[in-house]
């Protein structure tokens, strides 16, 4: 028989984190709310038996975010055999809210107090026999993070499960409070096991109209909730939240003893300067700006460039040895066994050529990844939002819609699904819409491309890719706000900052690895059926009337349908068809555009100088016609995989429409302005196409500077209905 224990706890309590350790999984771990967007499955090590439940991290279990209604929907509907509640044991009392709703359930609990290290170092004592005795379930202290007390946790998990011990509710209201739950819980009758007739109740006088649907027959309970509020004063929310937190603050005197030491933590001085008003903003672009600097202009480039001229080029000399690379030992390998012509073709020129082209930019992304999960790991990204919710209120969003962007800096997937901690569905739709626009590992590749091919490296190019997502996103938000679809405040935005430590190496390398390992995967499976589909239509192709092999990819099939959208991106620079098709082909999967190159251009050729023929790209556009490749490639609808994330997390096939034109159409006219704005700047000729950029910028400017009439309208409602 198998036992399903859930794991359930606020956001940042180290619960992915644990999930982890029970289960051996390799989740991703980030400092802010979200990466848990959906229960997660693993079976306890040790215990094949025994299925542990990862929730998302809420902080109640009245459903106000779809990561609520998931968690709590699943103790409710399946009813596991126990849950583990992990608790921040920095913040006893503000997790203890939650606490004490799982335990309503009726299910077995066990709880997990975390971060004990850092408890222990800010010279605080948690009672635990005391804490134990006056919530009814047993307590096991853990730090997740150093792995100590899991065993323990582990062993008294799986006997708190086979005890079959029954729930005894121990906390309790005032009297009066009490005695209004014993009446509703009276009308529920049989329809609810006795054992969670409490949480039923409760849920019932909060109004709460999402458990009606768990109930055959809803009973009335307006006199109740009337008696409660008249004689309570207050509304029978505020009541309810207010009476767990007096019974909290009653117990945690007695089993909580804080130090005396009232001095700034290291973790308060440290953000006295990263998120000070002057200096936050600066600190983030100087950080970020490193970041890309040495991932892809400097240790990266060296990194790749080892990998391309040895791996994938002539091959590396060591002390006189001659070490082939990759392309010369499958052509030797294919010539010794009188391989067939065409089928040489499909490996080196196909295969080799379009997946080596991607994974030559392996170590970037690698070093890329390893910044990124420090910064997360830390602490810092966790600042980030809080400080970007500064400029994003300006605009109509809260910080909580950058997190899922932070999230998709990795992946735009699940960055697109972390957009369900957004409570409002029009700021969650906006979100979804404008997440793409930052960077994700996947276009990475091209970054890299245009800054060696085009710009030589350039010191800049890289990093402003990660601004130009950045300031696509706030001039978005700016004008869609101002439309009557997106009018309205922003919701609020109340996040728990993490404390900053060290991060392990162990978790840094993991959180690395499993990125770098998705990149892979992806060009194992998706690249290489693009490379060979790619190389197919590359050539073959009608000559004389009839199908064959053709010598001149401009006869090619792919020639034919790169020609015939090759004119939709003449007025962005780069009109010519082999760079249409690898735009065509980012859709697929965004690594495909520097894979379609590598088929096209012949990246798997080796110069007799050993180094791989990069150059021929520069000679197909322009500088400024590069940028604006690079731009469109960046801010475009993004690959298959999020289009289908946008999908399902839209719910609404008119809904998913419009993002994936508005990101594609965006992308068109910022690309357009940059080349032909750039290309007068650069040549002083001036064109049809320059003033319509021109008139793009005005538009934009228009759009951007223009009065927000919904808010006006709402200003006026509000007036007349307060006169």
């Amino acid at each position: 028989m198998v036992v399903k224990v859930a794991l359930a706890g606020n956001p940042n309590s180290g619960k992915t984190t644990l999930f982890n350790l029970l289960t051996g999984s390799n989740q991703f771990v980030g400092n802010w709310p979200g990466v848990t967007v959906e229960k997660k499955e693993g079976r306890l090590k040790g215990y094949k038996d025994v299925v542990i439940m990862d929730l998302p991290g809420i902080y109640s279990l009245s459903p106000y975010t779809l990561e609520e209604i998931v968690a709590r929907n699943y103790l409710i509907n399946e009813r596991p055999d126990a849950i583990i509640n992990i608790v921040d044991g920095s913040n006893l009392e503000r997790n203890l809210y939650l606490s004490t709703q799982l335990i309503e359930l009726g299910i077995p609990v066990i709880m997990a107090i975390n971060m004990m290290d850092v408890v222990r170092k800010n010279g605080d004592k948690i009672h635990i026999d005391k804490l134990s005795k006056n919530l009814g379930c047993e307590i096991v202290e853990i730090s997740a993070l150093k792995e100590e007390g899991i065993t323990n946790l582990i062993e008294k998990a799986v006997n708190l499960v086979n005890s079959k011990k029954k729930v005894s509710i121990v906390h309790k209201f005032s009297d009066s409070v009490e005695n209004i739950i014993k009446d509703v819980e009276e009308k529920l009758d049989n329809q609810i096991p006795q054992e969670q007739k409490r949480f039923f109740a409760i849920k019932l006088l909060e109004k709460d109209e999402k458990i009606y649907t768990q109930l055959k027959k809803v009973p009335d309970v307006s006199e109740d909730i009337e008696k409660l509020e008249s004689l309570m004063d207050d509304d029978v929310e505020s009541i309810i939240t207010n009476e767990r937190y007096e019974y909290i603050t009653s117990i945690i005197k007695d089993c909580y003893t804080k130090s005396r030491k009232e001095k700034l933590t290291t973790s308060d001085k440290i953000d006295r300067i990263v998120t000070n008003r002057i200096m936050a903003l600066p600190i983030f672009a100087s950080i970020m700006f490193l970041v890309y600097y040495i991932s892809i202009t400097t240790v990266g480039t060296w990194a790749t460039d080892w990998v391309n001229d040895g791996v994938f080029g002539e091959g590396w000399s060591f002390f006189g040895l001659e070490i082939p690379g990759i392309p010369a030992l499958i052509e030797a390998g294919l010539n010794s066994i009188g391989c067939a012509d065409w089928l040489q073709s499909l490996v080196l020129d196909g295969i080799v050529a379009g997946v080596g082209a991607v994974l030559g930019f392996v170590p970037q992304m690698l070093i890329l990844f390893l910044f990124l999960a420090f910064l997360e790991s830390c602490g810092y990204m966790a600042r980030v939002a809080f400080i970007m919710d500064r400029i994003f209120r300006k605009f109509g969003l809260s910080g909580k819609s950058f997190i899922p962007m932070l999230v998709g800096s990795g992946c735009g997937v699940p960055g697109i699904m972390a957009s369900r901690t957004i409570e409002s569905d029009r700021d969650r739709k906006m979100t979804i819409m404008t997440t793409t626009f930052i960077p994700c590992g996947a276009k990475l590749p091209i970054i890299a491309l245009i800054a060696g091919a085009l710009f030589d490296g350039a010191w800049w190019v890289a990093p402003s890719a990660y601004f130009v997502g950045i300031a696509a996103i706030i001039i978005s938000g700016i004008i869609l706000k101002k439309t009557k679809i997106f009018a309205g405040d922003p919701a609020p935005f109340v996040m728990e900052l993490p404390a900053y430590h060290m991060p392990t190496v162990r978790t840094v390398l993991k959180s690395m690895w499993e990125r770098g390992c998705s990149f892979i995967k992806k060009a194992g499976t998706v690249i290489l059926l693009s490379t060979v589909v790619i190389w197919f239509t590359e050539t073959f192709g009608f000559t004389n009337g009839s199908f064959g092999m053709v010598e001149d990819m401009n006869n090619s099939l792919l020639s034919y349908l790169g020609g015939i959208l090759a004119p939709l991106f003449k007025p962005l620079g780069w009109g010519e068809w082999k760079s249409a098709v690898a735009a065509i082909a980012g859709l697929v999967a965004k690594e495909n555009v520097v894979g379609t190159f590598g088929v096209l251009y012949g990246f798997a050729e080796v110069a007799e100088d050993g180094a791989e023929i990069w150059g021929t790209l520069a000679t197909s556009m322009t500088t400024i016609a590069g940028y604006s490749f690079l731009v469109f490639n960046l801010l475009c609808a993004p690959c298959f995989a999020a289009m289908g994330a946008i999908k399902r997390e839209m719910n609404n096939a008119k809904w998913f429409w419009i993002a994936i034109g508005y990101q594609t159409c965006f992308a068109y006219i910022v690309s357009l302005c940059i080349y032909q704005i750039g290309t007068f700047i650069g040549t002083g000729i001036f064109s049809f196409g320059t003033l319509v950029g021109f008139v793009a910028v005005i538009a934009i400017l228009y759009l951007l500077f223009r009065p927000n009439k919904q808010v006006e309208k709402v200003s006026v409602k509000a007036v007349n209905e307060a006169r």
